[in-house]
Order: C-alpha cells, then sequence, then structure tokens
C-alpha cells in the first residue's frame, strides 16, 4: 500500500465531495465581484509582497479570480472542465481528487513565493491564477480518458489523447519562449499532474477501465454472497474455481478486452482477448 493508500485510508471521510462544482461556484463569485467593482480583484491576487505585510486574505481568494473575462464562449468553458473534473472525481474518488487539486493550488503558492524570493518585484501575481490548474484537469483527463472522443468547436471529432498532446504542445512552446518568470508559473502549476502522471507508474489502477473491473468485481462477489453455492471465481480458459481448490488464485488480466479471470496456471500463458477494431 502506497502513502496515499494510507492517506485516504485514514482521510478519506474528510474529503470535499462535488468539488468541481465548488469551483466553479467560486469563479461565479469572482465575476460577481468583477461586475461589482473590478479594482476588487486587484486586491485578491496571489502577491507575495503583500502577504508578507499582512494581507494574508490573498493565500485564498486568488483562487476566485476567473482565469478568463466572461463570455459565451467562457461559459461553455467553465462547464467543460465542470464535466470532466465531475468524471476525474468519480474515477479517482474525492479524496484522491482533493489531493490532486490542493496540490496544484499548493505548489502554485510555492511557486509564486520562489519566483519573488528570486526577483523581489512585484506585480508578479496576476501571473499565478488556476488557469494552469484547469490545464492540468484537462491533462488528466486526457491521460485516464485517452479514447474519448469530444467535439470541437461542437463539430468536429476529436480524441482526447490528441487534444491533450495538442494542449501539452501549446504548454512546452509557451514554456521555451517565456521568460524565467512563465517558467516558474507553468511548473509550479502543473506540479501535481507531473508528480500523479510521470513520476507515478502505477496509474493503471485509476484508469476508467480498472475501475469498472473493481465495480464488476465486486458485484459479482456481492451475487456469490448471496448465492453461496455460487462460486466467485471462474477461470476462462480451464474453468477452474475456487471449490475446486481452495489454494488457488484468480486475477483479473488488465491486457484483455473485457472482465476475464483467470487462474494462477493461466494469468500469464493465455492468449489476450481483444475486440475486433
Amino acid at each position: 500500500m502506497n502513502f496515499i493508500d494510507k492517506l485516504e485510508r485514514k482521510h478519506g471521510k474528510h474529503a470535499i465531495r462535488n468539488l468541481p462544482a465548488i469551483m466553479i461556484a467560486l469563479y461565479a463569485a469572482g465575476y460577481m465581484f468583477y461586475l461589482a467593482s473590478p479594482k476588487i480583484l486587484g486586491y485578491m491576487t496571489l502577491e507575495p509582497y503583500f502577504i508578507l505585510r499582512g494581507e494574508v486574505w490573498r493565500l485564498i481568494t486568488w483562487v476566485i479570480v476567473p482565469p478568463s473575462s466572461l463570455s459565451i464562449f467562457t461559459v461553455i468553458m467553465l462547464f467543460f472542465y465542470y464535466s470532466i473534473g465531475k468524471a476525474l472525481e468519480r474515477t479517482w474518488g474525492a479524496f484522491r481528487f482533493n489531493l490532486y487539486i490542493f496540490g496544484g493550488i499548493l505548489f502554485t503558492v510555492v511557486g509564486a513565493f520562489i519566483l519573488y524570493l528570486l526577483t523581489h518585484a512585484v506585480g508578479f501575481g496576476a501571473l499565478f491564477s488556476t488557469y494552469y490548474i484547469n490545464m492540468s484537469i484537462f491533462l488528466a483527463f486526457a491521460c485516464s480518458y485517452p479514447d474519448v472522443t469530444v467535439l470541437l468547436y461542437f463539430i468536429i471529432p476529436v480524441k482526447m489523447k490528441w487534444m491533450g498532446l495538442l494542449y501539452g504542445v501549446f504548454i512546452v512552446i509557451e514554456f521555451v519562449q517565456g521568460n524565467w518568470a512563465t517558467r516558474i508559473v507553468i511548473i509550479s502549476s502543473l506540479m501535481n499532474f507531473f508528480i500523479y502522471f510521470l513520476l507515478n507508474h502505477n496509474t493503471r489502477r485509476v484508469s476508467p477501465k480498472e475501475i469498472h473491473r473493481k465495480q464488476e468485481y465486486k458485484k459479482k462477489v456481492n451475487e456469490a454472497q448471496a448465492s453461496p453455492n455460487q462460486p466467485r471465481h471462474r477461470c476462462a480458459v480451464c474453468g477452474r474455481t475456487e471449490f475446486d481448490s481452495p489454494d488457488l488464485e484468480f486475477r483479473y488480466c488488465s491486457k484483455c478486452d473485457g472482465n476475464y479471470e483467470y487462474c494462477q496456471d493461466h494469468l500469464f500463458s493465455h492468449v489476450h482477448i481483444k475486440k475486433p477494431s
């Protein structure tokens, strides 16, 4: 069991549910503040110079500042990010999604202070917004659901893996062409994505396919408990169940297309079942 599993077992009950809706509500509040008085948002940005001089509310209020001006396109994009955020929350669970989002927020705050310590300049706070945190949600969705098709501009069907690759190219171009301030902003805001997907080799367990397999497994276990005379496990090759030998171990194969379970003798020797393309 890794560190995140231990954290989830201990603190999972404290996770904030429906976090994507809360994020959209915060943006709505930010737009209301802007409509009431545009200058108010200037007192909410993540500006370490003013935070160190007593304006500590900026450590939190910067997440309210909307990433772009209000328009019909912005509303569509916010609805899109809400949809993919909900999908990730259902796939990972509320605790892991909380950890991902709050990790991005924490790394962004740390990046802002690092930039201030390096430059001692005022005015970089506006660069640290939730733009790249939203981008990290998009990239996480593209990695978790690479074959899901979306309609670009409501017309062109594109798979998420190609959209994610395109956005990744844009980020790399911004990183190369930008100054060091821009690079620190990008690195700090996307650090949660780097940790979750580039440094974590156990991403299969949180993939939609794996989640579905676990749900099917729990369903079969519940059915078996309701009917104690029915086996819980059955090898797709030899047909043996746990009734044939209590010492037999059974596993699902992640490379087969479907929920196929195999005994220990056939888990690594069977021919993988693939759906016709």
